[in-house]
């Protein structure tokens, strides 16, 4: 489909409008009218953060970095923590923290922290469960959830708009992020429609890999370039923190 020059801004987006990639980076056709990724974006934020839980995982056990919560390292001043939730929060309706152990330590943020329902530390479907399932019991509304670590200190913007085109266009149900030759199956657009055969794979199979999981049900990637800083970039040792303490002296954004 040969995309038009000077298409008209002034299109009303609907519900039923379909987004397809065109051959050009970030630019996606919508419905029968051209649109830039600014314009893509805006319809998808309208769409999906009223519908759209943020979950940041931070239920893992760091042995890299000697135990604790990696959330809390600082890099350029603020922890990273901080800059996950800064990122996410103006994208969802909501947020909430998974993690495991007392969740006062993270009362400061005075989000809902929701530990794990499968025991024994089951991995990051573990957590996505649980925010699916927090999804269900408290906030009817959500339709989705937007998940991401709590150990990437330079998330995108627009992910959830990205990651919800990117489904979209590729007609799946699931999304997943990828920057570069690099896919990210713990960033990610979750239904929660789909929590109780995530919760059978998990309990009653002992499935706990993401992406065996995700290709039952079809996943799509949204990309993002991996340079000059991979948005996706996250910090499991020491050395990855110096890094990610370099990186930032050079932002200016977050």
């Amino acid at each position: 489909m040969p995309r038009e020059s000077g298409a008209s801004s002034n299109h009303r987006l609907g519900v039923h409008d379909e987004i397809v990639p065109t051959s050009r980076a970030g630019d996606y056709w919508i419905a029968r009218s051209p649109y830039t990724k600014t314009a893509l974006r805006a319809f998808c934020r309208a769409m999906t953060v009223e519908n759209t839980l943020g979950l940041v995982l931070a239920g893992g056990l760091a042995r890299r970095m000697g135990g604790g919560d990696k959330a809390r390292i600082r890099i350029g001043g603020k922890t990273i923590l901080e800059r996950v939730l800064a990122r996410l929060a103006p994208q969802c309706a909501r947020v909430i923290i998974n993690a495991n152990g007392d969740p006062a330590r993270f009362a400061d943020t005075g989000l809902a922290v929701v530990a794990d329902s499968v025991p024994d530390f089951a991995g990051p479907l573990a957590g996505v469960l649980a925010g699916l399932d927090w999804a269900a019991a408290h906030a009817p509304e959500i339709t989705d959830v937007a998940s991401v670590p709590g150990d990437c200190p330079f998330l995108p913007a627009d992910l959830v708009a990205r990651l919800a085109a990117a489904r979209q266009a590729a007609g799946q149900p699931l999304a997943c992020a990828r920057s570069g030759d690099w896919r990210h199956p713990v960033v990610g657009l979750w239904p929660v429609a789909l929590r109780d055969d995530l919760r059978r794979a998990l309990v009653e199979e002992g499935l706990h890999k993401i992406e065996a999981w995700t290709a039952r049900h079809g996943v799509a990637g949204a990309d993002w370039p991996a340079t000059p800083v991979d948005p996706f970039f996250n910090v499991n040792t020491p050395e990855d923190a110096a890094e990610a303490e370099r990186i930032a002296a050079q932002q200016c954004d977050l």
